[in-house]
């Protein structure tokens, strides 16, 4: 039986597919979903190139999920994200019933997992998700930065 990937890993992979988004034009944040060790989804930020709000990282691997395993709930995996997700992805993990969450940059003035805005402590939700902050989160805040440095 193979060595668990780390959550450095897979986080490496997750900033494999912000570079990929930055190269598109992007805003470059990455998503990967995981489950027992297998990719079920993943995803960049594609908001620009397909004139849809919604598609950002995480909802283009939960959607790539769901649609994979035939359900909308993805109950026991680990969504591994380079930029601590937004309120309208915050409400789709936890709709989704994703079980882990693992991101790298925090985002102070956006973020709903742990910064701006608590989604995941919210009365109203019926679900949480255990969440791991900080993965290579230089590595993600930097890549962040440099894109909009060079952008200005």
């Amino acid at each position: 039986m193979s060595e668990p990937r780390s959550d450095e890993t897979w986080m490496h992979q997750a900033l494999d597919l912000a570079r990929t988004a930055e190269s598109a034009g992007e805003v470059p944040i990455g998503a990967v979903l995981v489950k027992d060790g297998e990719i079920l989804g993943e995803g960049y930020n594609r908001p620009i190139s397909t004139h849809d709000p919604s598609a950002h990282a995480e909802i283009v691997a939960l959607r790539a999920a769901g649609a994979r395993v035939g359900n909308y709930r993805l109950v026991d995996t680990t969504l591994y994200v380079t930029l601590e997700p937004c309120a309208m992805c915050m409400g789709a993990i936890l709709h989704a019933r994703v079980g882990r969450l693992v991101f790298g940059a925090a985002d102070p003035k956006r973020g709903a997992a742990v910064s701006a805005v608590r989604l995941n402590d919210a009365e109203f939700m019926n679900h949480r998700v255990e969440l791991t902050e900080g993965v290579l989160a230089e590595e993600c805040g930097q890549l962040l930065r440099n894109f909009f440095r060079n952008r200005r």
